[in-house]
């Protein structure tokens, strides 16, 4: 992998998911941060399965990892179209009000 070895890869990838599991339990008020939280640590997993996949000399992680980048985007697609839709009824975007949905 050119003087890259297995081991830089999941360092990359293991900082990355803390980063994302620390962004999540730190800022519970803000949505969109949660968001890219989750989408950081889907991130750090993709990095995994390609790093894995070039080590091995094997297709299917990358394949996977498509699969996992096409379910991240339509979860970012549809979290931030209901996200403006609450904003638009709403007028705020804060966790703890989101609780008091009502259909």
């Amino acid at each position: 992998m050119n003087g890259l070895e297995l081991n830089h890869f999941i360092t990359l990838s293991a900082i990355l998911f803390c980063i994302g599991v620390s962004g999540i339990f730190i800022n519970r008020k803000n949505v969109i941060s949660l968001l890219m939280s989750i989408e950081l640590m889907l991130l750090s997993i993709n990095i995994n399965f390609v790093a894995f996949s070039a080590f091995l000399h094997d297709l299917v992680g990358q394949i996977f990892a498509i699969f996992v980048l096409t379910v991240a985007g339509a979860e970012a697609a549809i979290g931030l179209a209901i996200l403006v839709i609450y904003f638009n009824n709403r007028r705020n975007i804060e966790i703890e009000n989101i609780s008091s949905m009502r259909g």
